[in-house]
C-alpha cells in the first residue's frame, strides 16, 4: 500500500510539473497596436498556418461566421468613436468575426468581447457589419492584420493569409476632433491658435478665413517665425505669391538659431514657388 501511495505522488507531481511548461501554439498570438492621429487601435487574435492545405471555401468554408483567426476570439479595440467604412462605431472592445464568400465578405463587429473566453459567437450582440471587398495578395502562410495605408484621420486595416487580403477602412475624424478641443481650450497663448490654425491647415479641416483668423490671433500674440511662415504658405495657397515671399522672409528674419532647420525649409519650399 505505501508503495502505492508513492507511485500515486509522483505521479501527482509529474503531472503538475507538467502543467507549468509553456508549449507551443500550432496557431501562435498575436497583435496589432496602431494609433490614427489621436485614436489608438489594438487588436489580439491567434494566427493559424496554411500548412499546405485549402483555405477558402475549404478550411474556411464560404457562407459561415469564422472567427478570422483561431482559438479564442479575435478582439479589437478603439479609443474613441470611429466610423468602418463609412458606418459609425463606438469606442469599446469588440469581437471580429467575418462570414468568407466567394465575392464580398461581411466583417462584424460583436459587443461579446471578452480576452479571457473561448471562442463563441452570438449573432444577437452584433453591433456592426460591413461588407469588404478581397484582393488578391502575395501568398501569406500565417494569417496576419497589417495597416497598409495611414494619414492622421484614417487608416485601411486588412486581414492577409493565403492570397488573399480583406481591407476595411477605420476612420478617428482626428483631425476635427482636435481642432474643436484647441478651439474650446483657447487661452492668451499665441501656441494654441497656432496649433489649430496649423492642424486644419495640414488636414484641409476648416475654411481659409477660420485658419487666418486663429492664425492673427496667434500673430497678434506672438508674432514668430512659426506663425509668419504658415500665414505665407496660406498666401501663396490663395495665390498672393508676392506677398507670400515678403511674408516668408519675415519670418526667417524673426527665425532664432536654433531654428535654422525651418529657415532652411522655408527657403528651400520659397525656391519652387512661382
Amino acid at each position: 500500500m505505501r508503495k502505492t501511495i508513492v507511485f500515486l505522488l509522483a505521479a501527482l507531481v509529474a503531472v503538475s510539473a507538467l502543467a507549468q511548461v509553456r508549449t507551443p501554439r500550432p496557431s501562435p498570438k498575436a497583435g496589432l497596436t496602431q494609433s490614427v492621429g489621436t485614436t489608438d487601435i489594438t487588436m489580439s487574435y491567434s494566427r493559424p498556418g496554411v500548412k499546405g492545405r485549402a483555405v477558402w471555401g475549404a478550411l474556411v468554408p464560404y457562407d459561415k461566421v469564422w472567427r478570422t483567426g483561431a482559438n479564442e476570439q479575435t478582439l479589437i479595440t478603439f479609443s474613441d468613436d470611429v466610423t468602418i467604412n463609412g458606418q459609425a462605431l463606438k469606442k469599446g472592445m469588440y469581437s471580429l468575426h467575418t462570414i468568407p464568400t466567394a465575392g464580398d465578405w461581411t466583417i462584424i463587429f460583436n459587443s461579446a468581447a471578452d480576452p479571457n473566453a473561448n471562442y463563441s459567437y452570438d449573432e444577437t450582440k452584433n453591433v456592426l457589419s460591413v461588407k469588404a471587398t478581397p484582393q488578391k495578395a502575395p501568398f501569406m502562410e500565417w494569417m496576419t492584420f497589417e495597416v497598409p495605408a495611414l494619414s492622421t484621420d484614417e487608416a485601411t486595416i486588412q486581414m492577409r493569409w493565403e492570397n488573399l487580403a480583406v481591407p476595411f477602412t477605420v476612420n478617428t475624424d482626428s483631425t476635427k476632433r482636435t481642432i474643436a478641443a484647441l478651439k474650446s481650450a483657447m487661452n492668451p497663448g499665441w501656441q494654441t491658435f497656432y496649433q489649430a490654425a496649423n492642424l486644419a491647415y495640414e488636414g484641409k479641416a476648416a475654411t481659409d478665413d477660420e485658419i487666418n483668423a486663429w492664425l492673427a490671433e496667434s500673430i497678434k500674440r506672438n508674432e514668430n517665425a512659426q506663425n509668419l511662415w504658415l500665414k505665407a504658405r496660406m498666401q501663396q495657397r490663395a495665390g498672393q505669391t508676392a506677398e507670400a515671399r515678403k511674408t516668408a522672409d519675415a519670418a526667417i528674419a524673426k527665425a532664432t538659431a536654433a531654428q535654422s532647420a525651418l529657415v532652411e525649409d522655408i527657403k528651400r519650399q520659397v525656391a519652387t514657388w512661382k
